[in-house]
């Protein structure tokens, strides 16, 4: 599905394989589904011609002949496999661009290429755990859900991007029914107004009993059952280790668990190169592929454009869809 407006993509870390999957997805895409790529245009590889534009109404035209490229003044080459300090703000500043032109109405979604927040923190002082946390504060909102998907599951966590120590510390009643509104209000974006959420337990086996952890007895089950009282389709809190076979999945819409790994082991099992990050409760549409910055192979054409494409197709699916609601 295309969109009306072309899908802004960030350019991500260029030392990384951000560059060659923007390249590989105008590979496939072409004029089908317009997006444009806000970065440097020294950083690109060059194996398809590019197309330079001033503004994204341009994109649609320009993207049957190269890869729309709207640009970014970022220092220095790129070296793929080592980040470059000097090119960290302009990493942020592509971001910000992006941001800037989905609340202006430019462009239909925002689309992010992986970061590396090691080099942005040592390049500019970049202080935000991640793409999440960083795009709340663009979108001027406290509160936003991280949902990992592919065609097999949906999944959000709870907690993100803190050390599994701090977890049930971090973990409250408040903090848990924040994320359960927002997933269930973002899910009539996927077309599913009123979804089946199953809600993982903190512990092993849910806590059996209170034997093994006492959070499903004292917070997870009450607020659970409050949130039932309203309306919402609510199962658990479940055993993590029997909610993701093919058979639980078919019970649920969406699954909200406690932590990060809970969350993104099972999705990235069964969909990785499909997986796709949606960024929920944000005053705009932001996906992301589901994978990192991949140092490791940046630069060797190895790069798989799969999430990616991915990505840029749920951002017009669900772009698409808001503009029509």
């Amino acid at each position: 599905m295309s969109p009306a407006l072309p899908v802004a993509l960030s350019c991500g870390e260029p030392s990384g394989i951000g560059p060659e999957l923007a390249e590989a997805c105008w590979t496939v895409l072409g004029a089908a589904l317009p997006f444009f790529w806000i970065g440097a245009p020294q950083h690109l590889p060059g194996t398809v011609p590019h197309v330079l534009i001033e503004r994204p109404a341009e994109a649609a035209a320009a993207a049957t002949r190269g890869l729309p490229v709207l640009p970014l003044e970022i220092p220095g080459p790129r070296v793929p496999g080592v980040p470059q300090p000097a090119q960290a703000a302009g990493v942020v500043a592509s971001i910000e661009r992006g941001v800037q032109l989905c609340q202006s109405g430019e462009a239909a979604a925002l689309c992010t290429l992986p970061i590396s927040k090691k080099a942005l923190a040592e390049g500019c002082g970049f202080a935000f755990p991640g793409h999440t946390e960083f795009l709340a504060h663009l979108g001027g909102v406290p509160e936003v859900v991280m949902m990992l998907a592919c065609p097999e599951l949906k999944v959000v966590p709870a907690t993100i991007h803190i050390a599994l120590e701090d977890v049930p510390q971090t973990l409250t009643a408040e903090l848990l029914e924040a994320r359960l509104r927002i997933t269930h209000d973002a899910m009539a974006g996927f077309g599913i107004p009123r979804p089946r959420i199953a809600v993982a337990g903190l512990n092993p086996h849910a806590g059996e009993g209170g034997r093994m952890g006492r959070q499903e007895i004292e917070m997870i089950s009450p607020l659970l059952e409050r949130l039932r009282g309203e309306g919402m389709d609510l199962l658990g809190p479940l055993p993590a280790d029997t909610m993701f076979h093919a058979a639980a999945r078919a019970r649920y819409d969406v699954a909200v668990c406690m932590y990060h790994d809970q969350a993104l082991i099972p999705v990235k099992t069964l969909g990785f190169d499909e997986g796709v990050n949606v960024t929920l409760g944000l005053p705009f549409v932001r996906s992301s592929p589901d994978h990192g910055t991949a140092f490791d192979i940046a630069g060797k054409g190895l790069a798989n454009p799969s999430s990616t494409l991915a990505a840029l197709r749920m951002a017009a699916e669900l772009s698409a869809g808001a503009a029509t609601a």
